[in-house]
């Protein structure tokens, strides 16, 4: 009796064994990296909030490649003045945010080769004639706190900058009138005035990026992950992606030729890189 319950028991331990070893092998197998995803609400046609999900040129290319290069991702909503500094300390492993590739910034974090170029533009009553920076001294120009437009406003003599931690902030200060000028990406703005017909807005002044391409951030501690985009990056402009998901959220404005199919990329050289 002893015997045979020794073999049972024996038969019984291997078996759970194997079956403890074949899950943990189909976990393995099936794992995937989630990672947290900084970005805006706000803020289309790049990065906005859609019937719950975050969507936007940005954070859908974001999706394209994490899926081509095996990781999956969780956005989190948050205000731009703290995305590069939650970034650089591992709050968030990505930021994706229309994020211009400065040269100020590049000493915080490291950036992905760029998938966008665009202008700086100041949305305005109609009539206001602010069409040149001349133009701007004594007017109360709104901009997100720690933008690239934030960094352009301060620049400008006699201008009283107001900051504010997101874009439906500006956009209302402005409709009612407290604001002479709201600086933002020209992409943003024009999409205001479109689904904002009836608001006596235009677009003023507007100024080319140049030189400092939209790109997603990455602490410079996770080189790694800075390659998997990279990566992912350049597979999706070879076989037309970054095209097609652009196509979806920008019907006017076209695509640089360097990230159309077959395009060379907008490569973003870092600091110490």
């Amino acid at each position: 009796m002893r015997s045979t319950l020794s073999r049972i028991a024996a038969a019984l331990t291997a078996g759970a064994l194997t079956l403890t070893l074949a899950a943990c092998g189909s976990s393995d197998a099936g794992a995937s990296t989630t990672l947290r995803v900084g970005t805006l609400s706000d803020a289309p046609p790049s990065i906005y909030l859609e019937n719950g999900r975050f969507t936007g040129y940005d954070n859908e290319l974001l999706r394209d490649i994490a899926k081509r290069e095996g990781f999956e991702v969780e956005f989190v909503g948050t205000e731009f003045s703290g995305l590069l500094a939650g970034v650089a300390t591992g709050k968030f492993d990505i930021g994706s945010s229309t994020i211009s590739s400065t040269e100020a910034r590049k000493k915080t974090v490291s950036f992905s080769n760029g998938y966008n170029t665009g202008f700086t533009t100041i949305v305005t009553k109609k009539g206001a004639n602010l069409k040149d920076p001349a133009a701007f001294a004594g007017k109360r120009l709104g901009v997100v706190q720690g933008s690239v437009q934030d960094e352009f406003a301060g620049k400008t003599a006699g201008a009283q900058v107001v900051r504010f931690p997101d874009y439906n902030a500006g956009f209302a200060q402005l409709k009612n009138g407290t604001l002479d000028g709201w600086v933002v990406p020209q992409d943003i703005g024009q999409k205001y005035l479109d689904q904002n017909p009836a608001v006596p807005l235009e677009l003023g002044y507007t100024v080319e990026d140049k030189d400092t391409p939209s790109a997603f951030a990455v602490a410079k501690t996770n080189p790694d992950l800075l390659k998997k985009l990279n990566d992912g990056l350049a597979k999706a402009i070879a076989d037309g992606s970054v095209a097609r998901i652009y196509g979806q959220f920008y019907k006017t404005t076209p695509l640089s030729k360097e990230l159309q199919q077959g395009g060379p990329g907008l490569p973003v050289k870092n600091l110490g890189a």
